[in-house]
């Protein structure tokens, strides 16, 4: 039955997920994947899209805000920055500049984080609370459309991290456990990307199903200030695009 044998890198390879896949079709002749050519793709949803601009406008978020989304949870818990790490970026980032407006999502799997993360976080914040409306959860369609109009996206090593890839926003990856050669969103790279890290370490990447040395470092060593230098950077890369444009 079986024609040809193709090796397979073992799960935490440096090598991106997307040419471990694409092994399969060089065997039959296709090119190597091109992020520019192949990127990943979800189809913007216009129903989703106008939902997602009423509720900002519910929320008083205008297009005078400039808008951090921040994804605060992952599926699996070994890829989960510590919520004071959130709350402490999410800080930085209103105190930076007032004027934008920070929106945290979290999955199913940890429903509660963002709701408990913004109420600390406006706590910390006092009189800038407000740039950390409450707007609820959104489905990935709505998730896509409101990533798709954010200044920056913020995300670990997430399925949601990848929907924000199918857009042209700035996005700045957290990763744990696992590697960004093999993880980063797969898009054309011309569009900004930036992952942080905590650095070699002997027990990175691993099977996550373990922490050896029992303190999450891969995860806890990121700061909230290494991960607010790159947002700003980001930022500034969409600012630059725009104004490339308009020129």
């Amino acid at each position: 039955m079986y024609t040809h044998v193709v090796p397979r890198p073992r799960d935490e390879a440096p090598r991106p997920t997307v040419a471990n896949q694409w092994d399969l079709l060089e065997a039959l002749g296709f090119e190597p994947p091109d992020p520019a050519l192949d990127p990943l793709e979800m189809e913007a949803d216009a129903t989703a899209a106008a939902s997602v601009d009423r509720r900002l406008k519910d929320r008083s978020v205008s297009a005078a805000h400039p808008v951090v989304v921040i994804h605060v949870s992952a599926g699996n818990p070994f890829r989960r920055w510590p919520p004071e790490s959130f709350e402490a970026l999410v800080v930085a980032l209103a105190r930076r500049d007032p004027s934008r407006r920070i929106i945290l999502t979290s999955g199913p799997s940890d429903a509660h984080a963002a709701q408990e993360i913004a109420g600390r976080a406006r706590a910390a914040l006092g009189p800038l609370a407000g740039a950390v409306p409450e707007i609820g959860e959104f489905d990935l369609a709505e998730l896509r459309a409101l990533a798709s109009r954010a200044a920056v996206y913020i995300g670990g090593d997430s399925g949601p991290l990848h929907i924000a890839g199918t857009t042209t926003t700035p996005i700045v990856a957290l990763f744990g456990p696992t590697l960004a050669e093999r993880s980063m969103p797969w898009r054309d790279r011309r569009w900004f990307a930036e992952a942080v890290d905590a650095g070699p370490l002997e027990c990175r990447p691993c099977r996550q199903r373990a922490c050896v040395p029992g303190d999450f470092r891969c995860l806890s060593r990121i700061t909230a200030e290494q991960v607010a230098a790159a947002a700003e950077r980001a930022i500034m890369s969409g600012r630059e695009k725009e104004g490339a444009a308009r020129t």
